[in-house]
């Protein structure tokens, strides 16, 4: 069995864990004797355009000239017996998706988040679950709220990108949603139900578990959705500081809200980004994995790797 693996890394300066569930994958599938290429492009590649390349980025979530020829060329090299696909944003775009169908490949679509109905990818702005552009023939409201990355103009080319591609994700031959919740979605959004087959988030084994640790723990990204200011203003309210320590790892808009926490409560501790190595061992340490996301998660990488090492007793709020 050939696999070509294609992906669009996210931003390394914050915490994903679509990009470790990859990583994961890649390692799992040639654990189990499957020849694996990949195709691999990262967002971090972006603050090393120049001007032309720069001006590109308007259309690339629609086409990218450079992906498609290059994914050609690695198919005809290659003869994968199928094209696996996780995020083809900003860079990669799913137009590779009929290049791959076109050269006579099989394409499957890993579905981490709600992109295929909603410009962030979330279902989730302005402090509150958002759903309004599913089922929408053209996502205005993705626009109109400056949904991606907070700007009008982005936000237009996702959502043209969702208008655009319509057809193209109808090509997809089978689609694996991390959870039930996602494969509903799914269903909403227009695809048939006989294509979609649920493929849970994956963790290695760690091994034996560790004993019970103490304090509390937040490993994820900094951001709003995730639920970290709620955190914080719980921890604050509940004087549970007074027994226990919280730890925090992780980057994102909400940083400078976490650093002055930790600054004026000592029962805090940010850690900023770790390697997932050591969040591993962070996770060994805790009582308590705290996951407060205010959105749909679609399958809490924490909770899994929580209960990957022992940890099945432990609350998770």
């Amino acid at each position: 069995m050939r696999v070509l693996l294609v992906h669009n890394r996210y931003r390394s300066a914050f915490p994903s864990g679509e990009n470790r569930s990859v990583d994961q994958l890649i390692e799992m599938l040639r654990n189990a004797g499957v020849e694996v290429e990949t195709y691999i492009r990262a967002s971090d590649e972006i603050e090393h355009f120049g001007f032309v390349r720069r001006a590109q980025l308007a259309v690339r979530p629609i086409y990218s000239l450079e992906d498609t020829k290059a994914l050609k060329a690695q198919i005809r090299s290659f003869g994968p017996d199928v094209v696996q696909l996780h995020n083809p944003y900003p860079l990669i775009s799913p137009a590779v998706i009929r290049v791959a169908k076109a050269e006579g490949v099989p394409v499957i679509q890993f579905v981490h988040n709600y992109r295929f109905a909603c410009a962030n990818g979330l279902y989730f702005r302005d402090g509150r679950v958002c759903q309004d552009c599913l089922g929408k023939r053209v996502p205005w409201p993705a626009v109109k709220h400056s949904c991606y990355r907070s700007s009008m103009p982005q936000s237009a080319i996702m959502a043209g990108s969702l208008i655009v591609h319509r057809s193209t994700w109808q090509m997809v031959d089978r689609f694996l949603p991390v959870s039930d919740f996602v494969a509903e979605q799914l269903v909403a959004a227009g695809v048939p139900p006989e294509k979609i087959a649920v493929q849970p988030n994956i963790v290695l084994d760690p091994g034996e578990p560790a004993t019970f640790g103490k304090g509390f723990l937040f490993a994820g990204r900094l951001e709003e959705e995730k639920g970290i200011k709620l955190l914080l203003e719980a921890w604050h309210l509940s004087g549970v500081g007074k027994a226990t320590t919280l730890t925090i790892v992780g980057d994102g808009a909400d940083r400078s809200a976490v650093e002055q926490a930790a600054r004026v409560d000592l029962s805090i501790s940010y850690l900023g980004s770790m390697p997932a190595d050591q969040v591993g061992q962070l996770l060994d340490d805790c009582a308590v994995c705290v996951v407060p996301s205010l959105f749909f998660e679609p399958f809490s990488r924490s909770v899994i790797e929580s209960y990957a090492r022992g940890q099945i007793g432990r609350a998770h709020v």
